[in-house]
């Protein structure tokens, strides 16, 4: 599975932080350091799997604490109608 970001949601890199408004709903979301490396890599169209990859080689951190938080984040901003999944 790999996401797109709504087309309804503009996203503006802030300094090392990244916020998503979703223009339908007028929700904001901040995300930080982490969070925006993983939306760039998500705008890249990478994968869930990859995402994860490439974050636990970034950041320091376990694989599988790094596979919970990517899990919850994009579950979050799916949920916020922020970005879309999409089966491969």
């Amino acid at each position: 599975m790999s996401w797109h970001l709504h087309p309804e949601v503009v996203a503006r890199r802030l300094g090392d932080s990244v916020v998503l408004v979703n223009l339908t709903s007028n929700e904001i979301y901040e995300l930080n350091t982490t969070g925006a490396r993983a939306l760039e890599l998500i705008q890249e169209g990478v994968g869930r799997d990859e995402l994860v990859a490439r974050l636990s080689t970034e950041f320091e951190g376990d694989h599988s604490t790094i596979a919970r938080d990517v899990d919850r984040l994009v579950g979050e901003l799916e949920q916020a109608g922020m970005i879309d999944g999409r089966h491969e």
